[in-house]
């Protein structure tokens, strides 16, 4: 079962045992995996569900392809906790990076932020691209679910929906910004001597990093501020680097 390709799914693709595919999925599958009527995948709805799934021809159009759930497949993969990454939007296509492989550490949500210091302001296009992305790398990764990426915010915006616990469904989470040039204590000390939370939500600037009013921003707002080392990583970086922290120190 290892061997076998994974799909990503909207919950509301399976009806009564049945998997009705989109276009794009039916192309996937059958031209580019090359998979026939018959040949076994697994189907994953981001929700924390898998299936192992079986490859039909549309019983309606014979010319298209659908799948039959064949049995349910119990797997753990996610981390213990709620993890949201707020990510700065570094330049050009790189927060593509950023959402690959913050997917792929295990990141419940992304929600990318509008800082001082940030160069693009992205369009709905973008957004969607990021969706797309995000339900790539759930795949390849083996992912329960696909992390659910917000839309742009305003920082100061971003910050307020924290504060008000509109983003969490925990009361028992911890906040941290992360900062360069600062004496600030190590992100990995800090996990270690703080007691389990439910959630975690880490935030890392952009190019130049956040701005001192940011910083204090996010300190007046409850958010604790952590180093992620000696050496200045760029925007791309930082997510990565915070978030291993975070998932080694959890698994």
């Amino acid at each position: 079962m290892a061997n076998l390709q994974r799909l990503a799914i909207a919950p509301c693709q399976i009806h009564q045992g049945n998997v009705y595919l989109t276009a794009e999925q039916q192309h996937y599958l059958g031209r580019v995996l090359r998979l026939q009527a018959g040949e076994q995948f697994i189907v994953m709805d981001g929700e924390k569900n898998w299936w192992l799934a079986k490859l039909i021809t549309s019983i309606s159009k014979a010319n298209e392809l659908a799948a039959v759930l064949e049995q349910e497949i119990s797997i753990q993969n996610e981390l213990p906790i709620e993890l949201t990454l707020i990510s700065a939007l570094p330049k050009g296509n790189n927060f593509d990076e950023v959402v690959r492989q913050s997917t792929e550490l295990g990141v419940t949500q992304i929600l990318p932020v509008i800082s001082s210091r940030t160069l693009l302001k992205p369009s709905q296009q973008k957004w969607q691209r990021w969706q797309k992305i995000a339900r790539e790398a759930a795949e390849q990764s083996e992912r329960q679910i696909v992390p659910t990426i917000r839309e742009t915010l305003e920082y100061s915006a971003a910050l307020s929906l924290f504060q008000n616990q509109i983003l969490s469904d925990h009361n028992n989470y911890n906040k941290y910004i992360c900062v360069a040039r600062n004496q600030q204590t190590h992100l990995l000390e800090t996990l270690l001597a703080n007691q389990p939370s439910e959630s975690i939500i880490i935030a890392t600037g952009p190019e130049g990093g956040w701005t001192n009013a940011e910083i204090e921003m996010a300190i007046a707002t409850g958010f604790q501020a952590v180093s992620l080392g000696q050496r200045i990583l760029r925007a791309v970086t930082a997510p990565v680097v915070a978030l291993s922290l975070i998932t080694a120190t959890l698994e």
